[in-house]
């Protein structure tokens, strides 16, 4: 099994590295089951990164003009704006879920009836840091639950660990599969928004990112665009 480890300096930085990394060491193969079942998608065989920057301005990758490829998300779909019923910033962070949803991930984070035990996990890591103090390694966020395993499509994000080091709050998260065109760039973006929340509210400055994944993948239809930006055609 071949591991891939990144240091990035910022968001757009780990991206394009990812990007570069799945085009030159990823392999290739059908998917049997889950998402687009029966396409080819390239997957490194496990992933990690550390960012050190992940609250530095753009959190989204800007491709250049010339390149002639569009940007993989809008800010708009981070933020909400005209035209977006739903941001990812409140997907991620508040527990309004539609009927014909089995999860969000804010319902699992920040609680609601739909989500057993209703458990505001925000809240009380946040709570736990200001009683408790700093120095804990308690204080993990689950997204995922066992009963995840009867779902057609459970959650690819698993859990947001956490830790206070030099009163900075830095997050540890675990994807158990993770879409890097598109994908990567918005999870992460929308997750900082939540890491630079909590870290106001608990009273430090926010920190760096640590990620893992033993699915990091682009699909084929999206190989082709990937080369282009990374500047590895095939």
């Amino acid at each position: 099994m071949n591991t891939v480890n990144i240091e990035a300096t910022d968001l757009p930085d780990l991206w394009f590295q990812s990007l570069h990394a799945l085009v030159s060491k990823g392999r290739r193969f059908k998917i049997d089951s889950g998402s687009y079942a029966g396409e080819e998608r390239i997957e490194l065989d496990y992933f990690t990164a550390n960012v050190k920057y992940p609250g530095a301005k753009p959190l989204l990758p800007n491709i250049p003009h010339h390149l002639g490829i569009p940007n993989p998300v809008d800010l708009k779909y981070i933020e909400g704006g005209e035209g977006i019923e739903r941001s990812y910033v409140e997907y991620i962070m508040s527990n309004n879920i539609a009927d014909n949803e089995e999860y969000t991930y804010g319902d699992r984070l920040v609680g609601s009836k739909r989500s057993l035990p209703n458990i505001d996990q925000v809240s009380q890591v946040i709570l736990s840091y200001k009683v408790k103090g700093h120095r804990s390694n308690q204080n993990i966020m689950q997204v995922g639950k066992i009963e995840d395993l009867f779902l057609m499509d459970p959650p690819c994000l698993r859990h947001i660990d956490t830790r206070i080091q030099d009163n900075k709050l830095h997050f540890f998260i675990y994807f158990r599969s993770w879409e890097a065109w598109a994908g990567l760039p918005a999870n992460l973006a929308g997750i900082q928004y939540l890491k630079e929340f909590m870290a106001s509210e608990i009273g430090v400055l926010d920190g760096e990112m640590v990620v893992a994944s033993k699915g990091l993948h682009i699909y084929g239809h999206a190989e082709e665009i990937a080369r282009i930006r990374v500047g590895k055609k095939t």
